[in-house]
């Protein structure tokens, strides 16, 4: 299948050879977007990193300063005393015993779940549906906890959860290209402090490799790993 006209356009806006500053970056990928919608803006870092070590498995949590741009659907698996503070909080899915079962079944309709620690011995089970989607509550990532309202309130208002793939590569969606450059590029020098902040004491050598941001369906742009990465 052929590159559609707008998308050759687009690439011939980005200097391959050039490594752009985030400002840079933030300002270009607003002027690369090819489709009617209000694209989704990534960031997708490659680390120094052995992801099959344990202790150089990168993971964590951030809170962008200018939200996603999207609204997250959260699910919350709790006891029933726990249940009118999960909704006060925003939760769009409350309970638990009739969402296992349909977890069980295949339904995985949320962006992320949190759960009470007394519950997390039914959903360890669920490890294989939930696992591969990134959606198993985890502590690290403040997704099991008893302060169920703090948790929604903090997903609801752009907290993002990052993790390293098998290759190396941490993928974030850190905001929309109808955001003006400038919050692009405080939300991903967030975003990449996070990620900075999480390196592994065992970690060798250069720790960020690459980073290139893109929008959906654009070219990526490479950006300079040094310049603006404080």
């Amino acid at each position: 299948m052929g590159l559609t006209k707008n998308r050759k356009t687009a690439d011939q806006k980005v200097d391959a050879n050039k490594f752009y500053s985030l400002d840079e970056a933030s300002a270009l990928v607003k002027n690369l977007n090819c489709t009617k919608f209000d694209s989704s803006v990534d960031l997708h870092v490659r680390l120094g990193v052995d992801p099959k070590k344990a202790d150089q498995a990168v993971r964590g949590t951030v809170t962008l300063p200018h939200g996603t741009g999207k609204t997250k659907r959260v699910l919350v698996l709790c006891t029933p005393d726990k249940e009118e503070e999960a909704k006060a909080a925003g939760a769009d899915f409350v309970g638990l015993d009739e969402y296992i079962k349909k977890i069980d079944e295949g339904w995985t309709d949320v962006d992320v779940i949190v759960a009470t620690p007394s519950v997390m011995p039914k959903i360890g089970r669920l490890g294989k549906v939930l696992g591969p989607r990134n959606l198993m509550p985890n502590p690290k990532t403040g997704t099991v906890t008893n302060d169920v309202q703090a948790a929604v309130r903090d997903v609801k208002a752009g907290k993002v959860a990052f993790k390293v793939d098998k290759a190396g590569i941490v993928h974030a969606s850190i905001g929309r290209v109808s955001f003006s450059p400038q919050k692009i590029a405080e939300n991903s020098q967030e975003f990449l402090n996070a990620i900075i902040k999480a390196k592994p004491s065992t970690a060798k050598g250069t720790y960020l490799k690459s980073i290139f941001m893109a929008s959906t369906m654009s070219p990526s742009i490479p950006v300079d790993t040094k310049a603006q990465i404080h």
